[in-house]
């Protein structure tokens, strides 16, 4: 569903919503690819479409392996772009050693397949100009991330 916000020249944009199914490994890749669609039919700079596709495709593949259900959401204006994932699933114990180049709880089946290889919220990190996680065990994790589409504004 898309939706075109309407207002002054700071406060319009696109918002989408996606759904994506936990272990359903056979769309995964779908939203982020759909997503980077998007934001080259807007005409985003190659490097941020780039840089926006990776974090897209980590934190829907995250939902994949270790949720049930998560909503994935975009937001572009002509400032940022703007990604909010939640999820339903077993959550984070230890945010600080997720972070960790390397930390997998992936299983034996998601390494078959070539997922697990502990690279997924660093490199969410490291392609974000902000980054926010929280996460409950048990529960979920939240995830709010922004990258700015002028660079020089890079924090």
């Amino acid at each position: 569903m898309m939706v075109k916000i309407q207002g002054n020249e700071k406060e319009s944009g696109l918002i989408e919503t996606f759904s994506i199914t936990g272990g359903d490994f056979h769309h995964a890749g779908q939203v982020s690819t759909q997503i980077k669609e998007i934001l080259k039919e807007l005409g985003i700079d190659p490097n941020i479409v780039r840089r926006a596709a990776i974090v897209a495709y980590e934190a829907e593949m995250n939902v994949v392996m270790y949720a049930q259900r998560g909503i994935f959401m975009l937001k572009v204006t002509p400032q940022q772009i703007k990604f909010f994932v939640q999820d339903e699933g077993q959550g984070i114990p230890d945010i600080e050693l997720a972070m960790q180049e390397g930390y997998s709880t992936a299983t034996p089946e998601m390494r078959e397949m070539g997922f697990g290889a502990g690279m997924g919220l660093p490199n969410i990190k490291k392609n974000s100009d902000i980054f926010e996680i929280s996460s409950e065990v048990g529960k979920g994790t939240c995830l709010n991330i922004t990258i700015f589409l002028d660079q020089g504004k890079k924090q």
